[in-house]
């Protein structure tokens, strides 16, 4: 298993998200980066996920594209495209890791994809599947 390596800052690739696809009104549980994979925790504040187990922090609701501090609001986006990387394989499959970074494989709470590869430097971002 490899981490995916984010270079530079992210940026939403897909022209024009549909409203649909954004979760705003949201306020950072903790310090969020930008490009990190997020949950929904039940005390309504958004925190990195993590796939080290199998429960509700492996559940990513989005990605966040600008970084939140402690009580900022934070805006998570799914079923975009997004400038995330080099040399990134085309048709790869991507998996939440701890931390809300990205992986190239399954974890144990990242069992399924949360995305996929579109381009050497695109990849497309998906909300968890249950």
């Amino acid at each position: 298993m490899a981490a995916v390596t984010l270079t530079g800052t992210p940026s939403l690739a897909t022209p024009l998200p549909c409203p649909a696809h954004t979760t705003g009104g949201l306020l950072a549980g903790e310090a969020i980066f930008a490009g990190a994979l997020c949950y929904i925790k039940s005390d309504g504040l958004v925190w990195l996920a993590t796939g080290a187990s199998a429960n509700a922090a492996a559940k990513v609701r989005g990605m966040a594209l600008v970084a939140a501090q402690v009580g900022e609001a934070v805006s998570l986006y799914f079923g975009v495209d997004v400038r995330y990387g080099a040399g990134l394989t085309p048709g790869a499959d991507l998996f939440l890791s701890t931390g809300g970074l990205i992986v190239d494989a399954a974890t144990t709470g990242g069992s399924a994809p949360i995305g996929y590869v579109r381009s050497a430097t695109v990849i497309h971002i998906y909300q968890s599947r249950y």
